[in-house]
């Protein structure tokens, strides 16, 4: 871990609400992260993109927050896709964790925006 300040934004671009991490998240900021998440599910828009590419680290509590994004965007219709490139502790959270195919998973946001 760097120590690298976490921040959350969430923007509208098009018909999509995104959701960018920078720096380390961690519990701390799950909390913020579950709330957009989320309100976002709730908004009427077709799709939710979560930004993970400047991230370098996540921790379990993020990977809570997504998987229960997932179930609650499944039940309202909005798509959930999570935009890469995902940095190697990122990455390896979802392999042993064995939680990746519960997403959809773009290689960068652009893809992400239509896939």
């Amino acid at each position: 871990m760097t120590g690298e300040e976490a921040v959350v934004t969430t923007t509208t671009e098009s018909d999509a609400t995104v959701i960018s991490l920078r720096g380390e998240v961690d519990e701390e900021n799950a909390p913020f992260l579950a709330r957009s998440l989320a309100r976002a599910a709730a908004s009427g828009l077709p799709r939710t993109v979560v930004d993970l590419s400047g991230t370098p680290f996540v921790d379990s509590s993020v990977l809570h927050a997504l998987l229960d994004a997932q179930r609650a965007h499944a039940a309202s219709g909005p798509v959930l896709v999570l935009a890469g490139p995902l940095q190697t502790a990122v990455r390896r959270l979802f392999e042993v964790t064995g939680s990746a195919p519960a997403f959809r998973m773009a290689d960068n946001l652009g893809t992400a925006m239509t896939c």
